[in-house]
């Protein structure tokens, strides 16, 4: 494609014509324009958490709070968009937002990519305590019958106390 200097002084041009913006040292987006608003959108945080994923080769998995407001089973947006991950730990600064890429243990990461991880984590966020049979109804219901066979091969790779429960999410079907 050409030399490395030749490149960055395309990506610079390209970034000063506001054809791309940079987000990081090698990220960057194609910037949308909101129309009604007349403002440049951001990028969706998990689009750049999958891309920073492909440029550090590494896994990421929405961390307890993330992943809990995402399937429904909690309301509050958190403050930090905060993901796990095996490669390395970094901040990125999307306009008013800082996505933190913090370290996990390889278990951790064993089903990254899968729903069975963001499930994972929303009940780990939320507890032993914090799940409720209406949680486990929930889940059930908001689970797809193809996820629902995945996370029942991943149970393996949960904690102890969610294995019974993560049982009652694959086995219950619904019709309640």
């Amino acid at each position: 494609m050409g030399s490395r200097s030749a490149l960055d002084q395309v990506l610079s041009r390209l970034t000063r014509q506001g054809v791309i913006r940079r987000l990081a040292p090698g990220l960057y987006h194609y910037p949308r324009i909101n129309p009604r608003l007349g403002g440049i959108l951001n990028p969706l945080p998990d689009a750049v958490a999958r891309a920073v994923a492909r440029k550090t080769d590494s896994r990421v998995v929405s961390s307890g709070a993330l992943a809990a407001n995402a399937l429904g089973l909690s309301t509050q947006v958190p403050a930090q968009l905060i993901y796990l991950t095996d490669g390395p730990p970094r901040k990125i600064r999307i306009g008013a937002q800082t996505l933190h890429f913090r370290y996990a243990a390889p278990r951790t990461m064993a089903v990254s990519g899968r729903t069975s991880a963001i499930v994972f984590q929303a009940l780990r966020y939320l507890g032993q305590e914090g799940v409720t049979d209406s949680v486990v109804r929930k889940l059930s219901r908001t689970l797809s019958g193809k996820d629902k066979k995945t996370l029942g091969r991943d149970i393996t790779h949960a904690v102890g106390w969610m294995r019974p429960i993560l049982r009652r999410i694959v086995e219950d079907t619904g019709d309640t």
